[in-house]
């Protein structure tokens, strides 16, 4: 007999809560489940499969649009790996960028660190850096990465 889980079983399993995977199905990243005579879902080893595919996608970054286009090759094995190779180096280069804002980021706050007295808050100049852009580093912008 094929293992079938119930959609609590494939949460446990995945770390993916049963809203995200109901999520999932209702935007096709997951085809709907078979059904018992009591309408309960129940998947197969294929969905667990694919939770865990898209699980470590979304751990790598991917947008759910890559994802589901990861997928949709993955589906496809006779496919060559170009198309995986440029959704890679595309979100590689994504990383580098935020690599370098954060890089920068990590730069101005040692310098606002390394460039004051440590006095009073009257006299602080992060307090002036925040209130004033001119008194920043040269170099610096305001587009360093956010949270």
């Amino acid at each position: 007999m094929a293992e079938s889980f119930s959609i609590g079983d494939l949460a446990r399993r995945t770390g993916i809560k049963v809203p995200t995977i109901r999520y999932y199905e209702s935007i096709g990243l997951m085809p709907e489940p078979d059904r018992t005579a009591g309408n309960q879902r129940r998947y197969g080893r294929d969905a667990l499969d694919t939770l865990n595919f898209i699980a470590h996608a979304r751990a790598f970054g991917f947008p759910m649009k890559s994802v589901h286009h990861l997928l949709d090759i993955a589906a496809h094995p006779e496919r060559p790996c170009e198309d995986i190779d440029a959704l890679v180096a595309e979100r590689l280069i994504e990383v580098e960028m935020r690599i370098s804002g954060l890089t920068r980021l990590r730069d101005e706050l040692s310098g606002l660190l390394a460039g004051h007295e440590h006095g009073t808050v009257g006299e602080c100049r992060i307090i002036e850096a925040f209130s004033d852009h001119s008194l920043c580093a040269p170099g610096h912008k305001h587009d360093l990465p956010m949270e």
